[in-house]
């Protein structure tokens, strides 16, 4: 436990976590290869928006989605306009159809390999492919990938996931594979542990918020 608080500079969450969730969350630590900065040890600021608190490992099998996508890691020259209220209805509209139409299957049974990230396939795909999915279809519709960013998290039963995030001028909505509804990310009642860094999204922060 003590190596646990050097690690991630005692934050506040720690103490709201189970025991279990709690082994869970360091073995991700462990495994994302995160490293802490000063921001982290003040501890998680209340915030409308997941916030980078240090420098992370991209997750386990995502480290060639830009050589594989390179939309998956691109950036807008022009800058991410503001969102219109049609564009969030289309958010909705995506996160919906992708989650009625996509079969979820695990890598396992599909590749044979732990983790594999890659757009779904005929058969169907894991959470990272509807993640992949939602992020290509948002982009074709003119939303600028500054504003869709791939994030890990602890789910509901604190088991590893993978969602993608709009960044909104009011706060950071949450599409995903387990829920049809976009909800602010506050409201999931996951664990998010790391996020594509919006102005170089081949890298990764950790973020480490409890919502």
């Amino acid at each position: 436990m003590k190596l646990y608080r050097r690690a991630t500079g005692n934050l506040p969450i720690i103490a709201q976590i189970s025991g279990s969730a709690r082994r869970r969350l360091f073995a991700g630590l462990c495994l994302a290869g995160l490293t802490a900065t000063p921001a982290l040890a003040a501890g998680v600021a209340e915030s409308a928006f997941l916030v980078p608190r240090m420098s992370a490992a991209a997750p386990l099998g995502a480290g060639a989605i830009c050589q594989k996508y390179a939309w998956a890691c691109a950036t807008s020259r022009k800058g991410a306009k503001a969102l219109t209220e049609d564009q969030l209805k289309l958010a909705r509209k995506i996160n919906r159809s992708v989650n009625r139409r996509v079969t979820q299957i695990t890598d396992r049974s599909q590749y044979r390999e732990e983790e594999v990230w890659a757009l779904p396939t005929r058969r169907g795909g894991d959470c990272e492919d509807f993640v992949l999915l939602k992020k290509r279809l948002l982009m074709l519709n003119g939303i600028a990938p500054e504003r869709l960013l791939i994030a890990t998290a602890l789910d509901r039963k604190r088991n590893s996931h993978a969602v993608l995030i709009l960044r909104t001028d009011e706060g950071d909505y949450v599409l995903d594979n387990l829920n049809s509804r976009m909800l602010h990310w506050k409201k999931t009642g996951y664990i998010f542990l790391r996020l594509q860094n919006s102005n170089a999204p081949h890298s990764w922060s950790g973020v480490l918020a409890k919502s």
